[in-house]
């Protein structure tokens, strides 16, 4: 690792050198030039302008030397300006031309102009509708993105609350993320979290809504990316800000369910920039009702165990950022972010336990779930004179660290039958180590070239307290290599498509597996009248088992049934194909897909017979291959221009071919549906009223099928303080408290039922307020994502905790 850090550290100082001082050897002094930055607004909508005209000429002799168009977001970057007094002219049609003077020096060779608002002509005023409202779900070429920033209904809750209302996602009561059906692979502002490695769903339960800006749905990813995820990938950014001066926001929430709170900071001077967040996840504990019926038959005898209690468990979450930018100058920039989260989820319980319709005991449990997570990077990126051409090299370190306690205390009713005691302890650690460059060429304005590297060790260790040689220590790494390229067929028509290539290595226990994958991808796009896009597009991606598939500790937390992951399983390998069509009609947006997937060795959780136990076994499997075809639709229509209508209803089959080895209840084609439908209006006054609900259909794995759910929820915000603050009520499930959820698992001569109360109703008052000047940049980071995540959380097996 020393000499891996060594070498991104010698990298950058060659790189940073020969940018700063391209004359090396030839002793001439190098020309200092610098970049000029600009949003260009609408002066009474204030949203962004794309495909404005900005052009740059001298002062003294009115020669245009620069220029250029805005991008969707309304931005400007003009690169290599030599320091002069320059007239900056903006124009675009139905509106003023506006000119700016400004000059740049040696010593600030950068001039960011910040927001510069440009003024509808006289005879177009008349036709402006003034929303003040960045639309909820934008259509890209590439991409679906959720603007969560632009729904009230997400104040005060968790991800957990935003990813229920993203188009095609559907997420079950634990929190677990499906994208059509299939896995996938949770990115945060373009990394990986250690904590996502862990559990997706404790994870998205850590972050406040009030830091999501929008969460990027990218269903076919290029060659570029890691081949993680079987369904594709989930982008969720986070509220950042790079002005100059100081700007942040403050959010808060009071509610029944839970208590939150994000604060959000940047300050920036010339070319340094700091941003900061903190956030926290305060839910009441609240009673929640489980009920588990196990049966086991052996010898033709069957046994039935039920469990039926009450716990009272809660969830403390907390968060915080600290990042720093540098542009040394408009050619090199330096930037680091560390980020650290730190989880509790656990509590008492009590219940009844009846074998074969005979109470026989009761069971006074507690169950502790804490991690923590530290991710740290430091990103490089060298621009040059030729436009988008880049290099970058970043290295990142992630470690963290999950503990599962629990304790059974069982009192016997039965005479003869002695009470038991179980408590245990599992502490995992994971430590990750990344580096990773890429290179962009673009040889023309049409054709352009990427390739790059990345290498990522990994150790996995788990300790448990049994005092038995249990622990487990897994290394896994991962080397990896990419090119793409893309390029117009015609004017219309436009490919990108690439190859990535990676080897795996695996020791764990004195075996070693290592593998070799190549996951080809492309994309055909067609433009028709400017509107209307159609899309094919294939890859080939994968899913490795993370700690939580892996671990072998046997959690015995739930008296009724054992729990225990599996070292030795194989990664999925899934081959995808996609066509898409997307229009606009007179302000409305209609995005449809059909989709087709095969997926070998996917992962499933099984229940076997424990024959030494007497219980059921509940562990993970590759279970067999799977098919899938699918169809999304997501439209937009506006029937005012301040009310807006929105539905997605995503549909997918589900089908299996199985090991022999292997039985159970789900043998068939069945199918999987969603539906989301939401409504927003805006008053007079800085009032807003939006409804939303969605519907998650039955849901199949090859053993178990979980009964369908149905959310709905509401909110009322009003601005204040001339729009820099908002206040707001929001409900979720008013005339329900309990969300009831029915799972049946049945497996070779076993059966289970699980019945969870979940306490979903829930009212909170928000408030939030934004103070100085906002406008929001990206930055590359290092992706990670490779790794199946947990779908099934391992300590929510155990206790009587399911469901929260």
């Amino acid at each position: 690792m020393k000499k891996i850090l060594l070498l991104c550290a010698g990298l950058i100082i060659m790189f940073n050198a020969k940018a700063q001082f391209p004359g090396m050897g030839g002793g001439q002094k190098a020309t200092v030039t610098g970049r000029i930055t600009a949003v260009i607004l609408d002066s009474l909508t204030k949203q962004p302008i794309d495909y404005a005209t900005v052009s740059l000429a001298k002062v003294k002799d009115g020669k245009a030397i620069n220029g250029g168009v805005t991008d969707e977001k309304g931005k400007i970057v003009l690169q290599n300006v030599a320091p002069d007094e320059y007239k900056l002219s903006i124009g675009f049609i139905g509106y003023k031309t506006k000119t700016v003077i400004i000059k740049t020096t040696p010593e600030k060779p950068d001039y960011n102009l910040g927001s510069i608002s440009v003024s509808p002509t006289s005879n177009t005023l008349n036709e402006v509708n003034i929303i003040g409202q960045k639309a909820v779900v934008e259509n890209k070429i590439d991409r679906l993105v959720y603007n969560a920033e632009a729904d009230a209904t997400n104040a005060g809750g968790d991800a957990t609350d935003v990813m229920r209302k993203v188009p095609m996602l559907s997420v079950d009561i634990n929190g677990n993320v499906q994208l059509r059906g299939s896995s996938v692979r949770v990115l945060i502002n373009g990394k990986p979290s250690g904590t996502m490695a862990n559990s997706v769903a404790d994870a998205l339960k850590m972050l406040p809504a009030d830091q999501i800006k929008s969460v990027e749905v990218i269903t076919n990813p290029s060659a570029k990316y890691d081949a993680e995820g079987s369904g594709g990938i989930i982008n969720i950014i986070t509220k950042k800000s790079n002005a100059e001066g100081v700007s942040g926001s403050v959010n808060a929430t009071a509610g029944t369910r839970q208590n939150a709170g994000a604060f959000n900071l940047t300050a920036k001077t010339g070319r340094f920039s700091v941003n900061t967040a903190l956030g926290t996840q305060l839910a009441y504990p609240q009673e929640s009702r489980v009920v588990f019926l196990n049966e086991i038959t052996k010898n033709n005898v069957t046994t039935s165990v039920l469990q039926d209690g009450t716990s009272d468990w809660k969830r403390e979450a907390y968060n915080g950022s600290l990042g720093l930018d540098y542009d040394f100058n408009a050619y090199n920039n330096i930037s680091t972010n560390a980020k650290y989260t730190r989880f509790y989820n656990g509590g008492p319980g009590n219940s009844g336990f009846f074998t074969n319709n005979v109470k026989s005991g009761n069971i006074e449990s507690s169950t502790d779930m804490s991690n923590g997570n530290l991710d740290w990077n430091m990103d490089y990126k060298l621009t040059t004179k030729k436009q988008g051409e880049e290099f970058s090299i970043s290295g990142q370190l992630t470690a963290g660290k999950n503990t599962n306690e629990f304790i059974n205390d069982y009192k016997s009713l039965i005479v003869g039958m002695p009470d038991s005691y179980t408590a245990s302890s599992n502490v995992g650690e994971n430590k990750e180590y990344t580096a990773q460059t890429d290179y962009v060429y673009p040889f023309s304005k049409t054709v352009t070239f990427e390739a790059g590297g990345k290498a990522i060790f990994r150790n996995i260790q788990s300790q448990y307290d049994t005092g038995l040689n249990q622990d487990f220590d897994y290394d896994q790494n991962v080397g990896a290599a990419y090119s793409t390229i893309a390029f117009n067929l015609t004017k219309k028509i436009q490919f990108k498509g690439g190859v990535r290539a990676e080897y795996t290595a695996i020791n764990f226990s004195n075996s070693k597996n290592d593998y070799f994958n190549l996951f080809p991808s492309a994309i055909l796009s067609q433009t028709i009248n400017g509107k209307t896009t159609l899309k094919l597009a294939y890859n080939r991606r994968v899913q490795r088992p993370s700690l939580a598939y892996l671990n072998p500790f046997l959690n015995k937390s739930n008296i009724s049934f054992d729990f225990q992951g599996n070292p030795d399983l194989a990664p999925e390998l899934s081959d995808n194909m996609e066509f898409g069509y997307s229009t606009y009609i007179k302000g409305s947006i209609i995005n449809a897909s059909v989709f087709y997937r095969s997926t070998k060795n996917i992962i499933e959780a099984i229940n076997k017979n424990d024959l030494s136990s007497g219980k059921i076994l509940s562990t993970f499997e590759n279970v067999g291959t799977t098919q899938s075809y699918g169809f999304n639709l997501f439209t937009s229509y506006n029937p005012t221009p301040k009310w807006t209508l929105m539905s997605n209803i995503a549909l997918n089959t589900y089908e299996i071919n199985s090991r022999e080895d292997i039985k159970g209840m789900n043998e068939g084609t069945f199918l999987n549906y969603n539906f989301f439908m939401r409504s927003a209006n805006s008053f007079k006054g800085g009032w807003n009223l939006e409804f939303f609900g969605v519907v998650n259909s039955p849901r199949y794995t090859y053993q178990s099928k979980t009964e369908p759910m149905f959310f709905y929820g509401g909110a009322v915000k009003k601005d204040i303080f001339k729009k820099q603050g908002t206040i707001g009520l929001n409900v979720l499930n008013p005339f329900k408290r309990d969300l009831h959820i029915e799972t049946v698992t049945q497996g070779d001569n076993n059966y289970q039922s699980q019945n969870i109360y979940y306490p979903l109703r829930s009212f909170g008052l928000n408030f939030s307020y934004k103070f100085g000047k906002l406008k929001f940049t990206e930055k590359k980071k290092i992706k990670n994502d490779d790794i199946k995540q947990d779908q099934n959380q391992q300590g929510g097996q155990g206790g009587m905790g399911q469901g929260k």
